[in-house]
C-alpha cells in the first residue's frame, strides 16, 4: 500500500490516504464525504516531493469533485461547476 496526501480542491482538505496504485491524472477516484457519503473526484495533478527522511519521494494527489457530482449534490460549490461546464459544451 502506497500512502498520498490528496489535496481535496472542493473541500480544501488534505488527508493521507492508502492506494494500491498512484492514480493518475484525469482518473476517478471515489471518497468520503464530511457527511458520510461517497462521492466522485477527478484527478487534477500528481506530483512528487523528497520526504524529509532518506532519499523517498512522496506522492501527492490534486482532486476536484466531479462536475456531474457536485451538481447533484448541489451546495456552494455546484455552481462552480455549472459555469465551466457550460463553456466546455459551446454554453449549452
Amino acid at each position: 500500500m502506497i500512502e498520498i496526501e490528496v489535496q481535496n480542491e472542493t473541500h480544501q482538505t488534505q488527508d493521507r490516504i492508502r492506494f494500491a496504485a498512484v492514480p493518475r491524472i484525469g482518473e476517478g477516484i471515489r471518497l468520503r464525504e464530511p457527511d458520510g457519503m461517497w462521492a466522485s473526484y477527478d484527478v487534477l495533478d500528481v506530483w512528487y516531493q523528497k520526504a524529509e527522511f532518506g532519499d523517498v519521494w512522496m506522492p501527492y494527489l490534486h482532486v476536484r469533485m466531479t462536475p456531474g457530482e457536485a451538481a447533484a449534490a448541489g451546495g456552494d460549490y455546484a455552481a462552480e461547476y455549472d459555469d465551466g461546464f457550460a463553456s466546455l459544451h459551446g454554453g449549452h
